[in-house]
């Protein structure tokens, strides 16, 4: 399959992968109809999050399933998804707490893990043809629709941008009537300026 790999400081390139395979009876095969290119990925392109070469990088991921595990009761071939750009489990003491971008179960090194992201677990990024999708259960999104219609980047905004917007909203008691400053002019604060005028 084809994928897009780091190589180094302002250097991306096109690489054949082998196409995922289910790890564990819990794993899905996501068909990626759709990413996006997140302000963080441009830390890493800017060298200012080292990542290993040849990684392959993207976290804004939605597409259609491919192949599920026998554990997988919830998610079947054919489902459009969008993931979340952290992987959880939904099962260790931080995902019951709802802390589930710290996750205690799917990174070795620390709590919380990410697709193609440095020193976010040994997962491989979004920006293939194909993605490995642990505890599919809990980290696919079922979508309305068809892959290609005209919803299509809206549900890819689920996948970071418009959680990342709502979440700072609901960590800053934002509401109406309230006056808010917003540094930055990327989607989530132009989100931000939106959600709760």
């Amino acid at each position: 399959m084809k994928s897009i790999v780091y190589e180094g400081v302002h250097k991306v390139a096109v690489s054949n992968q082998p196409k995922p395979k289910l790890k564990s009876p819990t794993d899905a095969i996501l068909r990626v109809t759709t990413t996006g290119i997140c302000g963080s990925d441009l830390h890493i392109y800017d060298g200012r999050t080292a990542l290993d070469k040849g990684t392959v990088v993207g976290h804004e991921i939605m597409g259609v399933i491919d192949e599920v595990g026998e554990a997988v009761p919830s998610i079947k071939t054919g489902d459009r998804v969008v993931l979340p750009f952290n992987i959880s489990c939904g099962f260790c003491l931080n995902c019951h707490r709802g802390d589930t971008h710290a996750c205690l179960t799917t990174n070795p090194d620390t709590a919380g893990a990410a697709y193609g992201y440095a020193g976010m677990g040994p997962y491989k990024g979004g920006q293939a043809e194909f993605v490995l999708v642990p505890y599919a259960d809990f980290n696919c999104l079922k979508l309305p629709g068809t892959p290609g219609d005209e919803w299509e980047d809206d549900f890819l905004l689920l996948s970071d941008v418009f959680p990342t917007g709502y979440h700072a909203t609901e960590l800053a008691h934002v509401s109406p009537g309230k006056t808010v400053a917003i540094f930055g002019a990327g989607p989530v604060g132009c989100w931000l300026l939106t959600a709760r005028s």
